[in-house]
């Protein structure tokens, strides 16, 4: 692939696709600008070399309409101040050729939300996939789309696509536009550089023991990153509300807390697999439990599979603690995806914290740390720990598409694949 960083942008138009898909409060202010920071890097890039900015990115799901509160143009100042240049606006991003056209090197335009328009998802709207002309819509949508792409391509020269975050999606800006440039004029930025990179140490470049930690609601939306990790690690820490299923699928009392109950017999054939596999499977042995899911509920610490009528379990207890920790302490390659409980609750926030520690303590000792999905950086970012990690991930569901080993549609047009 072309490379940012030996390509000169000087007279250049760039269309660049990033991730600003950032959260705003009630009064349109950003409350957490870390994905316009990491794209910071590649816009100054470009800029350097002399080359103008075309800027494209999503907020949000308006489902192909416009919707004033997910307008892009909110953040046109916090983007231009970190940038240093005065960024302009497209309110339309489809009818953004004039402006395109006339910017001078050194110049920015950030086009207006791409997912106002139903194209930019490629999905059908108004119509339900069990009617009859579903496909009919969906191949009309398809054409729709490509034209989309084609018109977002007509505003520059070359294509860089820095949206780690949407890598996984096939929408126009991500997976179509890259067709209507040619292989020398189309490359990924530093951020997706630095992300796939990351992605690549921990499942071919891995250091052993290599430990991953696995939290989340449910079995069921983990399950392809479990069996494909099951391949490549030392020990598997399964922690967060899955943790009831594996406890019930056992014949423990769980008590109210979360549990998929069509899934038990996945839970045993996990650990069956882990076992045939040497892999070292570690569950949580105890529980903080509350009598609410409530910050303010009663607490209760109690075996994990011994959880009374009435309390649900809400983060791990001191002895699983303990446990998860010796199993992170020793490791060379740790990939950290979920909390270990409520941690958005300060009262159930302490095993989170305790993995938190384990795994920064590990990568001082010289292991690789890659902490990725929305609420484990949100976890690292609430500890103050972000930076004692070896690596953030901007990415949610790209990154756990790409640890199951799937090719992302984003990445694949570019390599022209």
């Amino acid at each position: 692939m072309t490379n940012v960083t030996n390509y000169n942008f000087a007279g250049k138009k760039a269309l660049v696709r990033v991730d600003f898909n950032v959260p705003l409060n009630d009064k349109g202010q950003i409350t957490d600008d870390t994905r316009i920071r990491g794209a910071l890097p590649t816009l100054k890039k470009i800029l350097g070399d002399g080359g103008s900015l075309i800027i494209m990115s999503h907020m949000g799901k308006p489902k192909g309409k416009v919707v004033p509160s997910l307008s892009l143009k909110q953040i046109v100042d916090a983007v231009s101040e970190r940038l240093g240049v005065k960024v302009q606006f497209a309110p339309d991003c489809a009818k953004a050729a004039d402006q395109a056209a006339a910017l001078k090197p050194g110049e920015a335009l950030l086009l207006e939300n791409l997912r106002f328009y139903p194209e930019e998802e490629g999905k059908p709207v108004g119509i339900d996939k069990t009617d009859p002309k579903y496909d009919e819509a969906k191949a009309e949508m398809k054409k729709r789309q490509k034209e989309f792409a084609k018109t977002l391509a007509s505003y520059a020269d070359v294509y860089v696509n820095d949206a780690f975050g949407t890598a996984h999606r096939k929408h126009a800006s991500t997976a179509v536009v890259a067709d209507y440039f040619d292989k020398d004029n189309k490359m990924v930025g530093l951020l997706m550089e630095k992300e796939l990179k990351a992605v690549d140490n921990v499942l071919t470049n891995i250091k052993r023991p290599f430990t991953a930690i696995m939290g989340g609601s449910k079995v069921s939306t983990k399950i392809g990153i479990i069996e494909n990790l099951m391949e490549k690690v030392d020990n598997l820490i399964l922690c967060g509300g899955m943790t009831y299923t594996f406890m019930k699928a056992m014949g423990g009392k769980i008590g109210n807390s979360i549990c998929e109950n069509d899934k038990l017999d996945l839970a045993l054939d996990i650990m069956k697999k882990a076992k045939e596999k040497g892999v070292n499977l570690v569950l949580g042995v105890d529980s903080v439990c509350g009598d609410s899911f409530s910050n303010d509920a009663k607490t209760l610490v109690c075996a994990s599979n011994e959880i009374p009528d009435g309390w649900e379990g809400l983060d791990i207890g001191p002895k699983t603690r303990e446990i998860f920790a010796n199993a992170i302490k020793g490791a060379k390659t740790i990939l950290w995806n979920g909390p270990a409980g409520v941690f958005e609750f300060d009262t159930f926030d302490k095993g989170s914290r305790a993995i938190a520690d384990a795994v920064v303590e590990a990568t001082k000792n010289g292991a690789f740390s890659l902490v990725g999905g929305g609420d484990s950086v949100a976890c690292v970012n609430k500890f103050g720990l972000a930076d004692q990690v070896s690596y953030v991930s901007t990415g949610g569901g790209a990154l756990l598409e790409a640890i199951e080993g799937k090719v992302l549609p984003g990445v694949a047009a570019i390599k022209g694949e």
